[in-house]
């Protein structure tokens, strides 16, 4: 029987926030903190799906009334976004064909609509498949002094978004293999490109924001107030 795997890498320490605590610690409008949201919107699309959440070995801000899922494990997080989600498929009792979602705990904001769409994807595409936006503005190239040297055409460049679906054994062998090469890859998609594989994508909201900075919050709960006025499909 096949299973469907939640990956929530967790363990960064947010520091470009300048906050005393790490991002996904951070409360919004409703006092429940980044992590409480993201993990509430996965449950909702899916309820039966099995967590994996990669917390640094010394948190002490996680409290684990803010998972709601039934069937969910705790593993350390590593030093960079990789190694925690490899540390997280070793830790799992996954089956080759199943399907994993990597998702960021930074990125409240997703819609179920979203989710269900790029599960869909991830399940059909045997190269799986990220949520990406494509690129809507003028893109520069600047030189190491920060100058504008020229414009790239931005026919066909997506911002890369989250979550990212593949099958288990795909996933585990792409990162595996980056780990052997010393290759430090930034999102899984990049590592099951590196394999020659040409992941699906699959076009998502303009509202899927990753809070990284500190007026994120703010935006981020201005998007959670319009979305519960107008909720997606």
């Amino acid at each position: 029987m096949s299973h469907t795997w939640l990956i929530v890498p967790a363990a960064g320490q947010g520091r470009r926030m300048g906050a005393d605590k790490p991002k996904q610690y951070l409360t919004l409008a409703d006092g429940q903190p980044v992590l409480a949201h993201t993990l509430a919107r996965l449950h909702g699309a899916f309820p039966s799906a099995r967590l994996v959440l990669c917390l640094d070995a010394d948190d002490r801000w996680f409290l684990p009334q803010w998972v709601p899922f039934t069937n969910w494990q705790r593993v350390a997080g590593g030093s960079e976004r990789m190694d925690s989600v490899l540390n997280a498929l070793h830790a799992m009792t996954a089956t080759d064909d199943d399907v994993v979602m990597v998702h960021d705990v930074a990125r409240p904001c997703i819609t179920q609509g979203d989710l269900l769409a790029l599960y869909q994807a991830a399940t059909t595409n045997p190269a799986g498949a990220l949520l990406a936006m494509p690129v809507a503005d003028t893109m520069k190239r600047a030189d190491d002094q920060g100058l504008s040297t020229r414009t790239e055409p931005r026919e066909h460049l997506w911002h890369a978004l989250t979550p990212q679906g593949f099958r288990y054994a795909l996933l585990r062998r792409a990162l595996e293999t980056a780990r052997q090469r010393q290759t430090m890859v930034t999102d899984e998609a990049s590592a099951i490109e590196a394999l020659g594989e040409s992941p699906l994508l699959v076009s998502g909201r303009r509202d899927n924001l990753k809070i990284t900075h500190p007026d994120d919050l703010a935006l981020a709960a201005a998007i959670l107030a319009a979305q519960a006025v107008h909720p997606s499909a």
